[in-house]
């Protein structure tokens, strides 16, 4: 074989094999920025590279992928929905009682959903695979709830945790706010 072809075999399949990887990437990045949608931008920005930020998403998907998370059944979603009414109610006489209640009653849900309630880095960055949108909503309430803890959260970042909460517990019950009504309301 002439060593002129073998060198332009050589180059073409290093080519070939150049952009397979390049498109293997690009398709995985692709799968993480859908997947993730915000969570990825936001996990780029923290880490300051792409490589890193997609190597620590694809480890969560692991790692999530390894535990049984579960649906929750219509008498589970019913209670968890009740004693969120309550926590609405007693925002009014005890924001900061409210907030303790909603932090409390979003971990019990987790646990109940099948993922496992450590510390908060891992608890968001969990739900981060199967909530990314709501994520950072879980993450603001929590900031908040810590300030709380310290007397530096006045009553309009009480009223903002509950709504972060709220949308990340909606979105933990898989159901749209008007779902979650009381049974007993009559027309």
């Amino acid at each position: 074989m002439d060593v002129t072809l073998t060198i332009v075999l050589i180059i073409a399949a290093m080519a070939v094999g150049g952009a397979l990887v390049w498109f293997m990437q690009n398709q995985r990045s692709r799968h993480l920025q859908k997947r993730f949608g915000p969570e990825y931008e936001r996990t780029k920005a923290r880490v300051g590279d792409a490589r890193r930020a997609e190597a620590d998403l694809t480890a969560r998907e692991q790692r999530v992928e390894k535990l049984t998370i579960r649906a929750l059944t219509a008498a589970e979603s019913a209670r968890f929905a009740e004693v969120w009414r309550h926590i609405q109610t007693l925002f009014v006489d005890d924001p900061r009682g409210a907030i303790r209640e909603a932090d409390h009653l979003v971990n019990e849900v987790m646990t109940a959903r099948g993922y496992p309630v450590a510390d908060f880095q891992q608890r968001s960055a969990d739900i981060s695979v199967d909530h990314p949108v709501v994520v950072e909503h879980y993450r603001e309430a929590r900031a908040i709830a810590e300030r709380t803890d310290a007397n530096e959260a006045g009553t309009e970042d009480l009223r903002q945790a509950v709504i972060h909460y709220r949308a990340l517990f909606d979105d933990l019950l898989e159901q749209k706010p008007t779902e979650l009504k009381p049974e007993h309301v009559r027309r």
